[in-house]
């Protein structure tokens, strides 16, 4: 670990009577942690710490969150800087290698993007083998880990090939995601095209026909982009941290990012915003009166709860709805779409923002509940929102699975535990079981 992080601060510890100091350990914005990794070879202790709300499990430069004040940065760059300014690849660039990219950076990285743009073609027939209603994330995990198998790059030095492997996976992702939707409405495959950008070409890839030509519409090419970079990482979160324990068993990055993948199927996590739109859908179906949720949402002897809106690290406003609200309402008013969902959407939303007892408890809506309302509206069917999150975090966790896969403290993550099961018990043979 680089020198720099001790400060020679320590705090004292005492167990059993013997007081252990340990080192502490202080990142570039100020955040301090207790470095407890010789604790129990020198106490026999170990810490519990159920879901690691409180362990920090790496040391990393790629992205700092602070809940409390509302604060994301990915490389020291604002989030709202690189959502405002720059495309999805820039920041993917950004992520994946440290520095934004320079004129001719960026267009050697599009180009990579356009020449990895496309899948094997023996890979089509694994979608063919899929039932029609299988879950697309499923399909897009399993996807993923076969790439292995037809790019082995990855088995010598897989940092010597790391930018290549970066942009084949960005790339063919994309090309993944649009086909497996295709495939799921029984449509002709749509290739991918070298005269469009990254978000236009999925768009693209996706609502393109040959009866019914898709025409690019630059705001909705916008509002991808910033829905992408918002995405882009979120530090230790629940597939980020699965990408990283996977890859620490030296795991190609493939298989890491596919363990991703599923982890971020998982409703509390990538699914939040696809229930957002389930819960509006009952709201319609059981009349519309979006009022009585909120005053069920309020009533503490009500288990039920408003979806999209609060989030568990930020404690104020998350800082990535300011600008995908923004998004979300130049795309709606462009598009003119008549939806009920939507109409439901935006009273929920003009609630949150004036209740007290919404804005006492910090409970924003999130970038989840604006997201899947701009999916929609585009015509991104439901079961794919969680796709389209992965979409925009895969730059993420390739940064990660690079940084831990460089990291000269690297450890194969193993967790320990507290067992509370039986006692040691005498084995008894089959025949006496029983009596």
């Amino acid at each position: 670990m680089p020198h720099r992080y001790y400060t020679g601060e320590k705090v004292e510890m005492k167990i059993d009577g013997q007081v252990h100091e340990l080192p502490v350990v202080v990142g570039t914005e100020g955040e301090k942690a207790i470095d407890i990794r010789t604790l129990r070879a020198s106490t026999g202790y170990i810490t519990l710490d159920s879901g690691y709300a409180n362990t920090g499990s790496c040391i990393s430069n790629i992205t700092y969150l602070d809940g409390e004040k509302g604060i994301l940065s990915y490389r020291g760059y604002d989030i709202a800087d690189l959502a405002e300014n720059c495309t999805f690849v820039e920041v993917a660039y950004l992520l994946d290698h440290g520095s934004l990219p320079t004129r001719d950076e960026l267009s050697q990285f599009s180009q990579m993007l356009n020449d990895f743009a496309m899948i094997h073609e023996d890979m089509l027939r694994f979608f063919d083998g899929y039932p029609p209603k299988s879950p697309p994330m499923a399909i897009l995990s399993s996807m993923v880990n076969s790439l292995c198998s037809f790019y082995p790059e990855m088995t010598d030095n897989p940092l010597e090939n790391i930018d290549k492997m970066s942009a084949r996976l960005l790339s063919k992702v994309r090309t993944i995601a649009a086909f497996s939707y295709k495939k799921s409405m029984g449509h002709p495959l749509v290739y991918p095209r070298h005269d469009l950008s990254y978000c236009a070409n999925f768009l693209n890839m996706m609502f393109d026909s040959p009866v019914k030509p898709y025409e690019v519409n630059h705001k909705v090419v916008a509002a991808l982009n910033k829905l992408l970079i918002l995405h882009g990482d979120h530090e230790q979160n629940c597939s980020t941290s699965t990408v990283r324990m996977v890859g620490s068993a030296r795991v190609n990055l493939y298989a890491s990012v596919s363990a991703g993948i599923s982890a971020l199927w998982g409703p509390l996590h990538g699914g939040a915003n696809e229930a957002v739109m389930e819960m509006l859908e009952s709201i319609h179906q059981g009349g519309g009166n979006f009022r009585q949720f909120v005053e069920r949402a309020k009533d503490p002897k009500d288990p039920f709860r408003l979806v999209g809106f609060g989030h568990r690290v930020y404690k104020t406003f998350d800082p990535r709805c300011r600008i995908i609200k923004q998004a979300c309402d130049e795309v709606l008013d462009d598009l003119k779409v008549v939806d009920p969902l939507l109409d439901i959407a935006k009273e929920l939303e003009e609630v949150a923002l004036k209740d007290d007892y919404f804005i006492e408890r910090s409970l924003y809506p999130n970038v989840d509940f604006y997201s899947g309302i701009i999916y929609r509206a585009i015509g991104i069917p439901t079961n794919m929102f969680t796709v389209m999150f992965a979409l925009g975090r895969l730059p993420g966790w390739i940064a990660h699975w690079k940084e831990m896969w460089d990291d000269p403290a690297w450890r194969i993550s193993r967790p320990r535990q507290i067992y509370v099961g039986p006692l040691s018990r005498p084995f008894v043979p089959m025949d006496q079981r029983g009596l």
